[in-house]
C-alpha cells in the first residue's frame, strides 16, 4: 500500500442539497483520476457510492460512502454525504473527520434545505467550505445570479474561481489562470485557450474580486497588490489556501458530473486551497 506524508492528504466531505449531484461529483472524480474505467450512473445503479440495496431502490443516498483516488500525488478522501435532512447525522458524522467541505449545488436550483442546513453545521465546526455548482452545461443558467443567491444566504466572502460558458457548452473559464477550458467527451485532458470576447469583462470582473477578496485577507500580500496592482500566481494560491482554512474565503466553482466537465480542474483547485490534516489541526 502507498504511503502519502501528510501534507499530501486531503479530506473532504461532500454535502449539500438531495439532488444536487453528489454522487455524481464523487463518481466523476474517481473517473477522473483512473482510479475507475468508466462513469457509473445513479439510475443505473453502478457508482462506486449508493452501493446499498435501499439506496438503489429509493435512488438517493442514505449512508455516507468513504471513497478515495490519487490525483497529482495526492491522496483525496472522499465522503460522500446523503442530502435529504432525514440522514442529516450522516453529514455531521463527516464533518468530524473531513478536513474540508465541497457543498454540490443544483444550477437550477442552487440554494435548498438541506444546503442551509448543512452550512449550519460547517460554520459550527469552523469546516473550511467551497461551492461547486453542478449542472452548468443546462440552458438557461445565469451564473451571476447564482453567485448573488450564495453571497447573500451564506456569505459575502463566496468568491467565483470558474464561470460556466452555458447552454450545452463543454467549456468553462477559470479565473485562476484566465483561461477557457474546454473538456471534451471521455477523460482526456481539457484544451486550454484565450478567454471568448463574450465573457472577457465579466472574468475580469470577478479575477479583480478574487484577487481584492485574498489580499485584504493578509497584509503582506495587501501591501504587494497596492504596489504591483497584481499577485503572482504563487501569491494568490498561497493566500487563497490561507484564507479558506480561515473560512475568510468561500471559492466557487462549476462542473457538469455526468458529462465530466470541469471535475480534473476542480481536484487541482481542492488540492492547492484545502489544508491537509496537518494544516487542519
Amino acid at each position: 500500500m502507498k504511503v502519502y506524508e501528510t501534507s499530501a492528504i486531503r479530506n473532504i466531505a461532500l454535502v449539500g442539497h438531495q439532488g444536487s449531484g453528489k454522487t455524481s461529483v464523487a463518481e466523476a472524480m474517481l473517473f477522473a483520476t483512473g482510479a475507475i474505467s468508466r462513469l457509473g450512473s445513479v439510475l443505473e445503479h453502478s457508482t462506486v457510492s449508493d452501493y446499498h440495496e435501499s439506496e438503489h431502490k429509493r435512488e438517493m443516498s442514505i449512508f455516507a460512502t468513504k471513497m478515495h483516488a490519487e490525483y497529482k500525488s495526492h491522496k483525496v478522501n472522499l465522503l460522500d454525504t446523503p442530502g435529504y435532512p432525514d440522514f442529516v447525522g450522516e453529514v455531521s458524522a463527516s464533518l468530524h473527520v473531513a478536513d474540508a467541505c465541497l457543498f454540490v449545488l443544483n444550477a437550477t436550483d442552487p440554494v435548498q434545505v438541506g444546503t442551509e442546513v448543512t452550512w449550519g453545521y460547517a460554520d459550527k465546526r469552523g469546516t473550511p467550505s467551497l461551492f461547486l455548482v453542478n449542472h452548468v452545461d443546462r440552458n438557461g443558467i445565469d451564473f451571476p445570479q447564482i453567485v448573488a443567491k450564495l453571497q447573500e444566504r451564506f456569505s459575502r466572502s463566496a468568491t467565483v474561481l470558474q464561470i460556466p460558458v452555458g447552454d450545452g457548452s463543454r467549456a468553462i473559464i477559470d479565473i485562476l489562470q484566465m483561461k477557457q477550458l474546454t473538456f471534451p467527451e471521455g477523460n482526456d485532458a481539457p484544451t486550454v485557450e484565450d478567454i471568448n470576447a463574450g465573457f472577457a469583462d465579466l472574468a475580469a470582473e470577478y479575477r479583480n474580486a478574487l484577487v481584492e477578496n485574498v489580499a485584504e485577507n493578509d497584509e503582506a500580500l495587501m501591501e504587494e497588490y497596492l504596489e504591483e496592482g497584481e499577485l503572482t500566481d504563487e501569491q494568490l494560491i498561497a493566500g487563497l489556501k490561507d484564507a479558506v482554512r480561515q473560512r475568510l474565503i468561500f471559492p466557487i466553482m462549476v462542473s457538469s458530473a455526468t458529462q465530466n466537465i470541469g471535475i480534473s480542474r476542480m481536484l487541482g483547485i481542492l488540492i492547492d486551497a484545502c489544508p491537509s490534516p496537518a494544516e487542519a489541526a
